[in-house]
């Protein structure tokens, strides 16, 4: 896929033209010899088939992954044993079953991967058979087993070719027939050869940001660590010898497994991941749900990455995407849970999640401090703003500087050098002024921090949206977006349990503000145009921030032309700040571009808020403006912005022949009455006639055909 193509997950489900198959079934220890001797016929017959119908597998290769609802209907009832996680030993199974849409890298991927399934069980596994159809482009192949190795056993799994290298799991039948003998599947010849390994080269880097999503690690990447280039070959090894899985408790594998499978069957846009080792242990899980992929078009401007479960050592090593909406409260774009923190870890999450947002990266994306995290956002986000979370920063400071943390003059100094610094070189003088009055130019903390200081010190960012999302003035803060749920010990059926509930809780309140923005009116406070104006636009919480602007412009006690250039105006406004007793005045230049009506403070308000500052309206009023113009007025805030959250229509071509297609294609188009139907009394009345009158001829249509 090359930069700035688009991807959606949801658009043709189901190829009209399947291209290679490969079903694995159970087989004895003699049944490899068949794998040994056909092996590398299937390596040559898949080259090629490629290489004959290369164009044609180009054109029909558009998605990266898929998962449809309707393909796990008949795994949810799977007689599986748990994996203990946290020891590694088995109290049941230690491997996923496998299910339909898994997806693996090579054809070597798929079958390491059953092969350790069966292992953990105690069969063995052969390959069954394969053929190609003549003057078609369905390519298949399969390896029959011999026929006294034989049980008549059904269980098996079957694969197919979706692009040039890429193998998905078409069909999976897990019953057996027979009892399992763990001890002779141990000396069989499949795993035999998956004792003994296989190295495998690490793929070259691809310069773009949405890259195929690997289930599979391999060795050499798992061997990465991350730190100093001067990392002993000891460490290497034993990172290697001890990968890292996810912590899952007894019974944790199943509670992921029974949600996922749930939520399908409701929610058909609902996409989810899970990252497995080489030897088949679960690393990483990535989920996100149908509302959060639409809210992302809406709200995918600015996203914070919350790993406070994560970094706190919580029991759950949950992570969440959050965006804010248009009443400025945060809304969940993704989640996930993760097995570690290092870079590799961290570019695997976040290639699923862009994947998912249709390869749109966000503006700026907001983050506590962690190597690992710069590491991951410069290699799939190269062209976002990263920056790292004030509130945050400002805590681990004070936490780290012990006695000073209660010293009042030190959390004066530090405030005042953070965010009232409009300039640079106002920041600099600032932060040289204090760590040499308090004697703390040594520490270690503060070192690292004012190195990285151009991700979080405001005045460094002025030219990064933030949409509110990060705290720009003193006393604000930004908390977790499960911040009164998940706690410290809360396990992760506790947390599953509640999932739903947190969510919903989330979108009734959206509900209640979305009402009561558009039927209530804000009483004004001054006579000033622009309260007006946009007492009609804002919903209600931006406005009453918007409104605290309004005010605060009788602060402002006088504007002076500073210099010309052109029509490009520079102005000086003074403004009283602090208490009655204590006022001081603070300059802020303000440039008015005459031509195009546009503003700019150097307070930079609208990046940090998304509307403008009490300096900037001050002087479009000098100028005679009797209304904000409309660029700084963001669709994202508007009251009457119609907001859908459904999934993605998608494409209107759709394979007739094709029943899942028109399932799939109907219903989305269903949901899109249903959210506009909602949004009023009318609406929902005339949607409800609507259906009751597509209902009735629908039924016409049939009766003519019985």
């Amino acid at each position: 896929m090359t930069d700035g193509s688009t991807f959606s997950p949801s658009d043709d489900p189901l190829s009209p033209n399947p291209n290679l198959e490969i079903t694995m079934e159970e087989g004895s220890e003699n049944s490899e010899q068949l794998l040994d001797n056909e092996g590398n016929d299937l390596e040559n017959e898949c080259e090629q088939v490629l290489e004959n119908e290369g164009n044609d597998l180009d054109n029909d290769c558009e998605q990266v992954f898929e998962i449809e609802g309707n393909d796990h209907e008949n795994v949810t009832d799977f007689d599986t044993r748990i994996v203990d996680g946290e020891n590694g030993m088995s109290q049941g199974k230690n491997y996923l079953p496998p299910v339909v849409g898994m997806e693996f890298e090579s054809y070597d991927d798929a079958y390491n991967y059953y092969n350790c399934y069966a292992k953990e069980l105690g069969f063995a596994i052969r390959v069954k058979s394969s053929w190609t159809k003549r003057n078609s482009k369905e390519k298949r192949v399969q390896y029959s087993s011999r026929k006294e190795t034989r049980t008549g056993c059904l269980a098996m799994i079957r694969l197919r070719l979706v692009e040039s290298n890429r193998w998905r799991v078409d069909e999976v039948k897990l019953e057996h027939n027979h009892l399992f003998d763990p001890e002779r599947a141990q000396n069989s010849k499949s795993h035999k050869k998956m004792d003994a390994g296989a190295k495998r080269k690490v793929e070259p880097t691809l310069d773009v940001e949405v890259r195929t999503i690997k289930l599979y690690r391999t060795p050499a990447l798992d061997a990465m660590s991350y730190g100093n280039s001067s990392s002993s070959e000891r460490e290497i090894n034993n990172h290697t010898d001890q990968p890292k899985r996810l912590n899952l408790k007894k019974g944790d594998a199943q509670v992921i497994y029974n949600y996922f499978c749930r939520v399908q069957l409701t929610n058909p846009n609902f996409f989810y991941l899970m990252d497995l080792s080489d030897d088949g242990h679960l690393r990483n899980v990535f989920w996100i749900d149908s509302r959060s992929r639409a809210a992302y078009g809406y709200f995918g401007d600015v996203v914070a990455f919350d790993t406070v479960c994560l970094s706190n050592k919580y029991e759950i090593p949950l992570l969440a995407f959050v965006g804010v909406n248009h009443h400025g409260q945060p809304v969940l774009l993704g989640c996930g849970l993760l097995a570690d923190e290092t870079p590799e870890t961290y570019i695997w999450l976040f290639r699923a999640w862009l994947t998912c947002m249709s390869g749109r990266p966000p503006q700026t994306i907001i983050t506590d401090q962690c190597k690992a995290l710069q590491s991951a956002i410069a290699e799939v986000f190269p062209r976002a703003h990263h920056r790292l979370c004030l509130s945050h920063v400002m805590q681990r400071i004070l936490e780290k500087l012990g006695d000073l943390q209660e010293n009042e003059p030190f959390r004066t100094a530090l405030n005042r050098t953070v965010y009232d610094s409009v300039k640079i070189d106002e920041f600099e003088l600032a932060w040289e002024d204090m760590i040499q009055r308090f004697g703390i130019r040594s520490h270690e903390c503060l070192r690292t921090l004012y190195e990285d200081r151009e991700r979080w010190a405001p005045v460094y960012s002025k030219d990064t949206f933030f949409a509110g999302l990060s705290t720009f003035q003193q006393g604000e803060s930004m908390s977790s977006f499960f911040n009164g749920y998940v706690h410290e010990q809360t396990s992760l059926k506790e947390f599953f349990d509640m999932y739903e509930f947190i969510l919903q809780k989330g979108h009734q309140k959206e509900a209640v503000d979305d009402f009561e923005s558009r039927d209530s009116t804000p009483t004004l406070k001054t006579r000033c145009f622009y309260e007006l104006q946009l007492s009609n636009v804002y919903t209600k919480e931006i406005f009453e921030k918007f409104q605290g602007e309004i005010e605060m412009m009788s602060s402002c006690i006088s504007i002076t032309q500073l210099h010309v250039n052109g029509p490009i105006v520079t102005y000086i406004v003074k403004e009283r700040e602090g208490d009655v007793n204590m006022r001081e005045v603070r300059n802020f230049e303000v440039m008015y571009d005459k031509a195009g009506a546009e503003v700019r403070c150097i307070c930079s308000c609208f990046n940090f808020k998304g509307y403008l500052c009490r300096h900037a309206m001050c002087v479009l009023n000098y100028n005679g403006l009797e209304e904000i113009p409309l660029q700084y007025i963001l669709s994202r805030w508007r009251k009457d912005f119609k907001r859908l959250y459904i999934p993605d229509l998608g494409s209107n071509n759709v394979d007739i022949t094709n029943p899942v297609q028109w399932f799939d294609h109907l219903y989305r188009r269903a949901l899109q009455v249903v959210e506009e139907g909602m949004t009023s009394q009318d609406h929902y009345m005339v949607a409800w006639q609507a259906f009751k009158e597509s209902l009735n001829k629908v039924r016409l249509a049939a009766d003519k055909h019985v």
